[in-house]
């Protein structure tokens, strides 16, 4: 690992970060700079093999921090819904193999021709209800992720950290949680005691971060910015979510064309290295 400190024990990189990297080469480079957890994707995981992926992970002496995604509730047609909610099962499957306890979900945007936010919320809601007692069976918790409000159309009707809290306080915190990502909710001066009142409850199950940096790139949902390049206080997010109680790990989840052109390798030990510098004890 020459010329790169070992990541810190909290220290997670969720797989978009380096979607560069086949699977192999991610778990490879990550016993290369001693990063003790990963977040993956359904898509290169179903790919590769779930089962394989599994093996491969825990050979490599990983934790697999979270599962990326399930969610896309929102759909109002009996067909699309339950399509949804039978991959949203499969996905609480495929959390179990792959022995991560929390699937991470986005709850999805507006059905064609749909303007009801209400209604698109209360459909996620009775969603969880289905899926709740699924993932418990299973082990898995579900971590509801609140996008940022330009995402409400297209990708997620829950774009606070209030809404998200909302929707899982019907079912039990062990269960039902949320996942705080500094990119969507950097900008909420709401949020500081919101974290405090979920970290009482124990409804804290991941947490991601990501810079905000502008402009925005056309369609924005690359726009995730390298640590420190940006607007978020990542020490002021850590303290916060810290004083919560949460102890879990910290997974770094870019979304950059940029650093996807980039050599892999180069971009995670650059990864860690920023992590350390904004997040590490002499910043918190």
């Amino acid at each position: 690992m020459t010329g790169t400190a070992a990541a810190p024990t909290e220290f997670s990189v969720n797989q978009m970060t380096v979607k560069q990297l086949p699977l192999p080469e991610l778990v490879a480079a990550c016993v290369d700079f001693g990063i003790r957890g990963v977040g993956l994707w359904r898509e290169p995981v179903r790919a590769y093999g779930v089962e394989a992926a599994a093996k491969l992970v825990r050979d490599a002496g990983l934790t697999v921090t979270t599962l990326c995604r399930g969610g896309f509730l929102t759909a109002a047609e009996p067909v699309e819904r339950a399509r949804a909610l039978a991959d949203n099962r499969a996905a609480v499957d495929e959390a179990a193999a792959l022995g991560t306890d929390t699937l991470v979900l986005v709850p999805g945007g507006l059905p064609p021709g749909d303007r009801d936010l209400l209604a698109a919320r209360a459909r996620v809601a009775a969603a969880l209800v289905e899926l709740a007692p699924y993932a418990a069976a299973r082990g898995v918790r579900l971590a509801v992720e609140p996008l940022h409000p330009m995402y409400a159309a297209d990708r997620s009707v829950v774009s606070t950290l209030a809404q998200a809290l909302a929707l899982v306080e019907p079912f039990p915190a062990e269960r039902v949680g949320v996942c705080v990502d500094t990119y969507h909710l950097w900008w909420d001066d709401t949020v500081p005691d919101l974290v405090v009142r979920a970290g009482a409850a124990g409804r804290l199950h991941a947490f991601q971060l990501a810079d905000w940096t502008t402009p925005l790139p056309h369609g924005a949902l690359t726009g995730r910015g390298p640590l420190g390049d940006g607007a978020v206080d990542f020490a002021h997010w850590r303290r916060l979510m810290s004083g919560a109680g949460y102890a879990g790990p910290v997974e770094v989840e870019l979304f950059n064309e940029e650093l996807w052109a980039r050599d892999g390798r180069e971009v995670l030990a650059e990864t860690v290295r920023r992590y350390a510098e904004v997040c590490g004890p002499r910043a918190c």
